[in-house]
């Protein structure tokens, strides 16, 4: 425990570039008593609306709360939404200078509506082409003229189009070569492209349909997946094991919910960190503040299960608050101690 408290205390070392899809969160408060004569659901009256930062900004927001530098990359597109993203970012002091601007595109937007603490219904408007190619360039010029200033990249792959096949091959062999943490927040069907990553943290369900796309095999004739039915927790694990000599990972961190989080790393190694969230009210962005807690540490000399055990607290934090959230040191200090 003092371990981690020394780690937490260093975050503010940390400078971290994020790149992925940019999305503005919607959130429409209110409260419901009565069903609609309409249909079968119930009568919101709404009272307020907010915004929020999403998907990779809210990663950029969550590393800011920790303390540490960060800088953003993404697209978005040239609409009235844009602009409130831009504003929540400026709100959040996240620089917006390293984010393009697509007029082809329109800006992510999820709008959650929500009765008094429950999330009643959520509605996405979202482009998932890739950016054109003469962008993903600009891309990758902005990040290859800027990359030595950093100790780590996320990518937070949301599946809108940002993330592409191209992009993360240029991305990745560039951090190889300056020798840089790389984490993924992984899209499943893009799970062949994260080839060399240092870590990546699907959920349980993206690392299922991942093994499925992937038709993971075992090298060491140790066991074969059936599927056509759920995988058991030992179908998971040593599927994992494959995935991290298959795609060249340092460790694969799944998050499993109420049960916590399994780290598994290169050499065969498995750690079972159990969750401590003692209240669940919005699992949303809780891997965004995952991902965010355990490259932050990575990027200051944290050992990986240091690092997963501190993203694991952030998380049991941030899924007792409404909405997406973010975590202080404050907030992690307190549950150390507790």
């Amino acid at each position: 425990m003092k371990n981690l408290k020394h780690i937490i205390e260093k975050f503010s070392k940390a400078n971290i570039l994020v790149i992925g899809d940019l999305i503005l969160d919607e959130y429409i408060w209110g409260s419901a008593d009565r069903i609609s004569p309409e249909a079968p659901v119930p009568v919101v009256w709404a009272n307020r609306r907010s915004y929020a930062p999403g998907g990779a900004a809210n990663v950029a927001n969550n590393i800011n709360a920790l303390g540490a530098k960060v800088c953003l990359v993404g697209v978005i597109g040239k609409d009235k939404n844009t602009d409130i993203l831009l504003s929540e970012l400026k709100k959040c002091h996240i620089a917006t200078e390293s984010i393009f601007i697509e007029s082809k595109r329109h800006t992510t937007v999820k709008t959650r509506i929500i009765a008094g603490h429950q999330q009643i219904v959520r509605v996405d408007w979202e482009h998932t082409d890739p950016p054109p190619k003469e962008l993903n360039q600009k891309i990758i010029k902005f990040i290859e003229s800027s990359i030595d200033d950093f100790d780590a990249i996320i990518i937070e792959d949301y599946g809108k189009g940002v993330i592409n096949e191209y992009l993360l091959e240029k991305m990745i062999t560039l951090a190889h070569s300056r020798k840089k943490i790389i984490t993924v927040d992984p899209k499943e069907e893009n799970f062949q492209y994260y080839q060399g990553a240092t870590c990546i943290t699907p959920n349980r369900k993206e690392l299922e349909n991942a093994i499925r796309n992937l038709k993971i095999k075992d090298t060491t004739n140790r066991f074969k997946i059936n599927y056509d039915r759920l995988f058991t927790d030992k179908d998971i694990d040593l599927a994992a094991r494959e995935i991290i000599r298959y795609l060249d990972l340092e460790s694969l961190l799944v998050t499993l919910g109420e049960h916590g989080m399994r780290l598994f790393e290169k050499g065969g190694f498995i750690t079972q960190i159990p969750t401590v969230a003692q209240e669940v009210f919005d699992v949303s962005g809780a891997g965004d503040t995952v991902i965010a807690t355990l490259t932050t540490a990575l990027s200051i000399k944290a050992s990986i299960r240091d690092s997963a055990r501190l993203a694991n607290l952030a998380a049991g934090i941030v899924v007792g608050k409404i909405g997406v959230a973010t975590v202080s040191p404050k907030e992690l200090l307190e549950k150390i101690s507790d």
